[in-house]
């Protein structure tokens, strides 16, 4: 895949990355841009309770891909949804972007995904009825974002994950790796500073996945953001600056995987 570079007029923040890989974690200000703490979380009360997460902590650093990793049901969508601010921990401490979530409302918790956390699902989530131009630029109609810096970040989204040409089809008219780079350009609309990703590749074949978690990392370092992926392809994985393990609910090993020869 053709790695694509940052442009001149493309958004970068200085602050915000102190380049790739672990040796960055920190950022220039030293601060982390995820710092989860002692997180719980269960489902259901008394002997039939399901504890999905039992005292997980961890840090994400300003310009990491970090890779989440482990067997169905160890906690992986339950985790991506606490961080993403899409679901409420019992206890424990989550701090984005120096944004603890736990004093946020609802109204808080809205503007934070909104501004400042992009999504991307194994399901695409594409508005069938619109254009992927249309698509992309969704979140920015709901921001009110002016229509001529709207069509230009648009268009320049799509560039950036290879389908300019593709703008006016709509999500049944492509394939759904296009679809999925559709998803990602859509996700990076509004400029994230954390990108959350769970299973994006989880209905392509292995080569177009590969494809995509490449054209994933790429747009990360080109646009500066930060990302925890949630997946269990082994060669996915070998794509990220870390691995986090969950097992049943728990952290286990750190890993430092060397990613550098992707991106």
């Amino acid at each position: 895949m053709t790695e694509h570079t940052v442009r001149p007029d493309m958004h970068t923040d200085p602050a915000d990355g102190a380049g790739p890989g672990p040796e960055g974690r920190g950022g220039a200000d030293g601060s982390a841009m995820v710092t989860v703490t002692d997180l719980h979380r269960s489902y259901g009360s008394g002997p039939a309770a399901v504890h999905a997460l039992r005292g997980v902590s961890f840090e994400i650093g300003r310009g990491e891909l970090v890779a989440l990793k482990g067997r169905s049901g160890s906690g992986k969508t339950t985790l991506l949804n606490l961080v993403g601010g899409l679901d409420t921990a019992d206890s424990g401490r989550i701090v984005i972007d120096g944004t603890e979530l736990t004093g946020l409302g609802e109204d808080g918790l809205l503007a934070l995904r909104r501004d400042r956390i992009g999504f991307i699902f194994q399901g695409f989530g594409l508005i069938p009825i619109l254009t992927a131009a249309e698509n992309v630029g969704v979140p920015l109609r709901l921001r009110k974002a002016d229509p001529r810096e709207r069509d230009e970040r648009v268009a320049l989204l799509l560039e950036l994950v290879g389908l300019g040409d593709h703008a006016a089809q709509r999500p049944d008219e492509l394939s759904g790796g296009q679809q999925q780079r559709v998803a990602i350009a859509r996700a990076l609309a509004n400029r994230p500073k954390l990108l959350i990703a769970d299973e994006p590749t989880g209905q392509l074949d292995a080569q177009t996945g590969l494809a995509v978690m490449e054209l994933l990392r790429s747009v990360v370092r080109s646009e500066g953001t930060t990302a925890l992926v949630a997946t269990h392809d082994p060669q996915l994985l070998g794509l990220a600056d870390r691995v986090l393990e969950l097992r049943d609910g728990e952290i286990g090993e750190t890993s430092a995987v060397g990613a550098g020869t992707a991106g």
